[in-house]
């Protein structure tokens, strides 16, 4: 995949998959289950200090990038199918 500026650079630890640690930690932001309306947008702000327009646009990017596949493919295959049910509906 060519970095577009979207996603962040490697963070260059062996063995890391080639995420960098925004990417992975807006991996596992996603992978947490939100009590109510505002929860993952405060959670977006306090722990990973992006505006949440900022971190969609990261978790867009990931769901293409084959690394953030092979580190979360749970995750990863669970968005893209959300994703293309929505775009299924327009």
């Amino acid at each position: 995949m060519t970095d577009d500026g979207l996603l962040p650079e490697h963070d260059g630890r062996p063995g890391d998959g080639g995420l960098s640690a925004r990417a992975k930690a807006v991996l596992a932001l996603e992978r947490r289950n939100w009590a109510g309306p505002g929860a993952k947008e405060r959670a977006i702000r306090e722990e990973l200090g992006l505006a949440p327009v900022r971190y969609y646009q990261i978790l867009n990017a990931l769901l293409d990038d084959e690394r953030a596949l092979a580190h979360d493919p749970v995750t990863v295959n669970r968005l893209r199918r959300v994703r293309q049910a929505r775009r299924a509906e327009r």
